[in-house]
């Protein structure tokens, strides 16, 4: 069965929260996580969300005569925050539905 609904797992919802007030580097995010993020997944994470549209990336400006690989940038795109919204909003339905009495 297909959805046009996207799907949102917890680690992509958190990256989004994440991200919702500037962008950043992929250990940034790590560490901003206070552990709920790992090193080893952080970026396979950020590939898949960039591929469902959900966040842009750019690389960092390297300063002249730096060694090594430039840094990538994370940012959410405009249907990043509206998933992340509209994931806020159904949290906040559910939380205030009465739940069914237990026989």
């Amino acid at each position: 069965m297909s959805s046009d609904v996207p799907r949102l797992s917890r680690t992509e919802r958190l990256i989004l929260e994440l991200l919702a007030d500037e962008e950043k580097f992929g250990l940034q995010l790590v560490e901003d996580s206070d552990g709920a993020l790992k090193r080893g997944t952080v970026y396979v994470t950020l590939g898949r969300m960039q591929e469902k549209g959900l966040v842009a990336s750019r690389t960092e400006a390297q300063a002249p005569g730096a060694i090594g690989l430039p840094r990538r940038l994370y940012k959410p795109t405009a249907h990043g925050l509206r998933v992340l919204h509209a994931w806020h909003a159904a949290a906040r339905a559910f939380a205030r539905r009465p739940r069914p009495q237990e026989a």
